[in-house]
C-alpha cells in the first residue's frame, strides 16, 4: 500500500503548496503560453494522483480488477504493492476516490453541454442579427479552410469587439469599434480575437471552469480557474503585440474601454496582471489599466534557458506521478 499512500500524499502537496507559489510567479506575465503548459501539467499531475490511486485502491479492495491489472506482470511485481493487505481500507478509499472521478466527469459534461448551449445561442442570435449573404461561404466549406474566421459587423455605436469560438468561428466588430479605431488598432484587436480562437482557449476555459465548480472547495481548481481566465487574455495580447506593436495594441484596449469610466483622469502606473483586450465584461473592463499598463512596460521574454528549464520541470510533475506508481514493480525487475 506504500504506491497508494505515496500517490495521495503528492497529490496533496501538489494541490496545496504548489499553486499558491505559482499564482505568485512573476515570470507567468512574461511569459503566459508557459504559464499555461505549466498549470496544465500540475492539474493533470493531481489528477492522475487521483486516478491511479483509485486504481490501486480498486485493486485492493476486487481480487478480480487486480488480477486483471496485473496480468502478465513478471513474478513478485504484484507482491510488492501489497494490495492483498488492504482489502478493507482500499474498499473507503477507493469509493471516494471513485465518487471523485464520477463527479469530475459530471462536471465536465455539465459545462461542456452548458457552453455548447450558450454558444448556439449567440450564434443564433448573431444570424439573427447579420444573416449570411447568398454569395457568403457556409459554415461547413469554411471550416475546410484554415485561418478564415468570419468576420461580422453589427450596428452599435459602442466599442465592442468579440470572438464566437467553435465551428465556423467568427469575429465579431460594432460599428462603433470601426469608427474610433484606426485601421492598425483594429488588426490588433482582430489579431488578438483569432489568437482565441486558433489557441482553443475555449476549451482550456471549460475545463478550468469545469474542475473548478464541481469542487468549489479545492483551492487548486479555483486558482487554476482564475489563472486560465487571466493568461489566455495575456497570451493573446502578445500575439497582437507580436504582429502590430505593443504601443497600437494597448492603444486599441484603451479606445475600447475610454466610455467605462476604468481609466479615471489620471495615466496608470505600470502594475501587473490583465485579464482582457476586448470589453466583454464590465469586471473585465475595470482590470483594462492593468493590461495597458503591461504592453507599454514591454519586459523581455524570459531567456531561453530559463523557459527550458521551467518547461523541463512542468513536465516533470506528471511523470514523476507515473514513475511514484510504477515504482514498486520496477524495484522489483531491477
Amino acid at each position: 500500500m506504500t504506491a497508494l499512500l505515496s500517490l495521495l500524499l503528492l497529490g496533496s502537496l501538489l494541490a496545496t503548496v504548489v499553486p499558491g507559489r505559482l499564482a505568485r510567479a512573476g515570470w507567468a506575465e512574461r511569459e503566459p503560453v508557459l504559464a499555461l503548459l505549466v498549470w496544465q501539467c500540475l492539474v493533470v499531475a493531481v489528477l492522475l494522483c487521483c486516478l491511479l490511486s483509485l486504481l490501486l485502491a480498486g485493486s485492493a479492495a476486487l481480487p478480480e480488477l487486480r488480477a486483471l491489472v496485473f496480468t502478465g506482470a513478471p513474478t513478485g511485481v504484484e507482491a510488492a504493492y501489497g494490495l492483498a493487505d488492504g482489502e478493507g481500507w482500499g474498499r473507503l478509499c477507493a469509493a471516494l476516490l471513485a465518487l471523485g472521478g464520477l463527479w469530475t466527469a459530471y462536471s465536465l459534461t455539465r459545462e461542456i453541454r452548458s457552453a455548447r448551449a450558450l454558444r448556439d445561442r449567440r450564434q443564433a442570435q448573431l444570424r439573427r442579427r447579420a444573416p449570411e449573404l447568398p454569395g457568403e461561404l457556409t459554415p461547413r466549406r469554411r471550416r475546410g479552410r484554415a485561418g478564415r474566421e468570419r468576420l461580422v459587423v453589427l450596428e452599435n455605436v459602442r466599442p465592442e469587439a468579440w470572438s464566437l469560438p467553435g465551428p465556423g468561428a467568427r469575429l465579431v466588430v460594432t460599428t462603433g469599434a470601426l469608427q474610433q479605431l484606426t485601421d492598425r488598432e483594429l488588426a490588433a484587436v482582430l489579431s488578438h480575437e483569432r489568437g482565441h480562437v486558433r489557441a482553443r482557449h475555449h476549451w482550456l476555459a471549460q475545463w478550468a471552469q469545469a474542475l473548478a465548480g464541481g469542487f468549489p472547495g479545492v483551492a487548486m481548481f479555483s486558482a487554476f480557474r482564475d489563472q486560465v481566465g487571466e493568461l489566455v487574455e495575456l497570451a493573446a495580447d502578445d500575439r497582437a503585440a507580436r504582429r502590430h506593436g505593443r504601443l497600437t495594441t494597448a492603444l486599441a484596449l484603451v479606445e475600447l474601454n475610454s466610455g467605462r469610466g476604468v481609466f479615471g483622469a489620471c495615466t496608470p502606473q505600470f502594475t501587473t496582471r490583465a485579464p482582457q483586450l476586448t470589453a466583454r465584461a464590465p469586471q473585465s473592463a475595470a482590470q483594462a489599466p492593468r493590461r495597458v499598463d503591461r504592453l507599454l512596460a514591454g519586459e523581455p521574454r524570459l531567456p531561453v534557458d530559463r523557459r527550458l528549464r521551467l518547461t523541463l520541470a512542468a513536465l516533470a510533475a506528471p511523470a514523476a506521478v507515473l514513475l511514484l506508481a510504477a515504482a514498486p514493480g520496477l524495484a522489483t525487475l531491477f
